[in-house]
């Protein structure tokens, strides 16, 4: 598997709707020169953004975290230009650009120095060959001070590599219960 260029990304993104929407340089400043966690195409990968839409833990309702039976009551719904996420909690968040992933690539997600230098992890599973969606953002507040996630802005990094043979199952093929998913997006069992 070879790790793939800005080039590449930028021709998938024209050609075949890879990202939407796609910024095809890196954005560090708002209209009003304001400073941006950055976003956009860099050198081997893409750094995506957080929309505006966070699902925060709570313990209100003291229900048990169960990835076969998950209970929604078990988040606190956030709409806004930023998140507080709780000390040593978690939130859900969605990426502003849909993605749409070629048959013979594997997408893997790393977050970006700035949250990470705070203490903030962002985790997310691997984006499958011909998987296409929103990507749920998977936020970890590891401090014992609440912490604050940006919407609209850089939040972690894409990261492509196309195979030297096209695999034989897509996530597409075997029915991926997250296919097209849009906004964030829960457990599912």
């Amino acid at each position: 598997m070879t790790i793939k260029s800005d080039r590449w990304i930028s021709r998938m993104a024209a050609e075949k709707g890879m990202i939407e929407p796609f910024q095809p340089g890196q954005v560090r400043a708002d209209e009003n020169g304001e400073k941006l966690i950055s976003y956009g195409v860099s050198s081997y990968g893409y750094d995506v953004r957080c929309a505006d839409e966070f699902k925060v833990f709570t313990n209100i309702h003291s229900a048990t975290v169960d990835p076969k039976a998950f209970d929604e009551r078990s988040f606190v719904d956030v709409k806004g230009e930023y998140c507080i996420i709780p000390p040593n909690s978690f939130a859900l968040a969605r990426t502003v650009e849909y993605f749409r992933i070629p048959r013979n690539v594997l997408t893997i997600c790393l977050g970006k120095s700035t949250y990470a230098r705070c203490g903030i992890i962002v985790n997310v599973t691997p984006l499958e060959p011909e998987w296409e969606g929103h990507v749920t953002l998977e936020f970890s507040n590891t401090t014992t001070l609440p912490a604050k996630i940006y919407a609209h802005e850089g939040v972690a990094q894409m990261l492509f590599f196309e195979s030297d043979e096209v695999c034989e199952t897509s996530y597409m093929d075997r029915g991926g219960k997250y296919q097209g998913q849009r906004g964030v997006t829960l457990p599912r069992a």
